[in-house]
């Protein structure tokens, strides 16, 4: 970190980054400076009775930290080798080539277009209020910007598809937009994912928060994602966990759904 702080490491001319999907909603994106930033590793329910993973996420190594919001699937920071911890950040930070921004907002409340309404269920079976102002904590969100490499990549965490305008305003137009999508639609709808990337004028879409064989336990509800990807003229499929971003490149495309599919930069067998 004495390293990226020098001054010359600031501006950084690199128009290159690297997006590379850990399962669920975890992504390392790779600055041009090389300075790595881990946007929502995964963990199990600590109740250790509602199991979504088949085992512990890895001690990644990484510069940065950052979780959008705080429920298990997003927030486990204590497994990264990290030399620094972003928890729900609102407002800037800024280190050599990288700015991360944070918007506050709310998580989804409303699941009636899901598979199975969750949040219903949870409203009856808990006595707990959801919607806000005055919803949990854990039912806020900071939807994450990473500026880096000429590239605007924003990771919306689980937030709510209809965020007010001054939301919206405060993100302004981005290039990669990570959005949590699935069969079930246990975030976003098909078409509430759509919509957002639509506003957003993303290029590049790519959907996570979906079922990965062998890695995603079936009691956590959630289904593959191809039926949605499978909608969409233009998909790009990786053969690997990790993607490169070039500037120039990115900036040229037509609205593009990039796939990981089943490709995570971990071992899930171990």
């Amino acid at each position: 970190m004495i390293h990226f702080q020098e001054p010359e490491r600031k501006h950084g001319t690199g128009d290159e980054a690297e997006l590379t999907y850990f399962g669920s909603s975890a992504f390392r994106i790779t600055a041009p400076s090389g300075l790595t930033i881990m946007i929502d590793p995964w963990r199990n329910h600590p109740a250790g009775t509602l199991n979504w993973y088949y085992r512990e996420f890895c001690e990644a190594a990484v510069d940065i930290g950052v979780s959008t919001h705080a429920h298990f699937d997003h927030d486990a920071l204590h497994r990264l080798d990290s030399n620094m911890l972003i928890d729900r950040l609102v407002g800037r930070f800024e280190l050599a080539d990288v700015r991360i921004i944070g918007v506050a907002d709310k998580h989804v409340h409303v699941s009636q277009h899901s598979l199975y309404d969750w949040a219903r269920l949870t409203e009856e079976r808990t006595g707990l209020k959801l919607s806000p102002p005055n919803n949990p904590r854990s039912f806020d969100n900071s939807i994450v910007l990473v500026e880096t490499a000429g590239l605007r990549i924003l990771h919306w965490g689980d937030n709510r598809p209809d965020p007010p305008l001054s939301v919206w305003e405060a993100l302004g137009d981005i290039d990669v937009a990570l959005l949590p999508v699935d069969q079930s639609q246990h975030i976003l709808s098909y078409s509430q994912a759509d919509s957002i990337a639509e506003r957003l004028g993303a290029r590049i879409i790519v959907p996570h928060h979906y079922f990965v064989w062998n890695l995603t336990q079936r009691c956590s509800t959630l289904l593959p994602v191809e039926e949605w990807v499978n909608r969409h003229e233009r998909v790009t499929r990786t053969q690997s966990a990790s993607y490169k971003l070039v500037r120039e490149r990115v900036k040229a495309m037509s609205p593009t759904i990039l796939f990981f599919g089943e490709h995570v930069a971990l071992d899930p067998n171990t």
